[in-house]
């Protein structure tokens, strides 16, 4: 079972897009998978269809069943009607109590020690995450395999991607220390491009000349995001024939690919 983590420390990059529809999307493909919702915002959990709730909460402060807190995801969100998931996609959910595990746990090592009680059930943990740093990112950075950067090709949006990777320097250490394996960074997409403006083609070049190939495909700005996300349905759904569907499956296309190679 592998962990993939998407960080960044500035909103509005599209996190919660591309980690619902790369869970979505390698649930249709076969995998099984949970979304765990570390955001107190809680859009993961709305754009699956489940209410608001306290899930992640209980997992890590009051130590609930798993059972108790996983909710299998509706199929009618990311399918196509004639269509069955060849996986099973599940969902850790949020709320604003989700705001204060970090001042309710102390061990470090949380996250990563409920996660694994998963390890025969599942074959991926996706996980979105807050904008805010805090102990429970602490906690993550040490549950998680590979990280996922979105970002905007923009300054804001490279100043949160430059503060999420000094963190994850500063937790390198910590998993040295601990005989862990080094957190890989899978990948650095850039969002809501605009191909057709200067600012975004002048930064994505930058991001290619520091990152070379971590850098993958940029997803383009378009509204049938939003118009999906209206109507309660993932772009595997809402349009399946279209670019963004596309960009959606290339996305998911990739992971599978990651996930088939063998251990380094």
């Amino acid at each position: 079972m592998k962990v993939i983590t998407f960080l960044n420390e500035k909103g509005g990059v599209g996190k919660t897009t591309l980690a619902t529809h790369l869970a979505a999307g390698l649930a249709r493909a076969g995998r099984r998978v949970v979304l765990l919702d570390a955001d107190p915002q809680g859009h993961a959990t709305l754009s699956l269809g489940v209410e608001k709730a306290p899930g992640l909460y209980d997992l890590l402060v009051r130590d609930a069943r798993f059972q108790d807190v996983l909710c299998p995801a509706d199929p009618t969100r990311f399918c196509l009607p004639d269509e069955d998931p060849q996986g099973a996609l599940h969902l850790i959910p949020s709320n604003i109590e989700t705001r204060s595990i970090p001042i309710q746990i102390s061990d470090a090592f949380v996250v990563a020690d409920r996660i694994q009680e998963l390890r025969d059930l599942f074959d991926l943990v996706v996980v979105d995450t807050p904008p805010t740093p805090s102990m429970l990112h602490g906690s993550i950075y040490l549950a998680t395999d590979a990280l996922i950067y979105p970002t905007k090709c923009e300054y804001l949006s490279f100043d949160g991607l430059s503060e999420s990777l000094t963190h994850r320097e500063m937790m390198a250490a910590t998993r040295e220390r601990w005989g862990m394996p080094p957190l890989q960074v899978l990948a650095i997409i850039p969002t809501m491009f605009r191909p057709n403006t200067l600012v975004h083609t002048e930064n994505l070049h930058q991001l290619r000349e520091r990152f070379g190939e971590k850098v993958w495909p940029p997803i383009a700005l378009r509204t049938i995001w939003a118009e999906a996300s209206t109507v309660g349905q993932l772009i595997f759904r809402f349009a399946p024939s279209s670019p963004a569907a596309a960009d959606a499956e290339s996305l998911v296309s990739r992971m599978q690919h990651w996930l088939a190679e063998p251990p380094a």
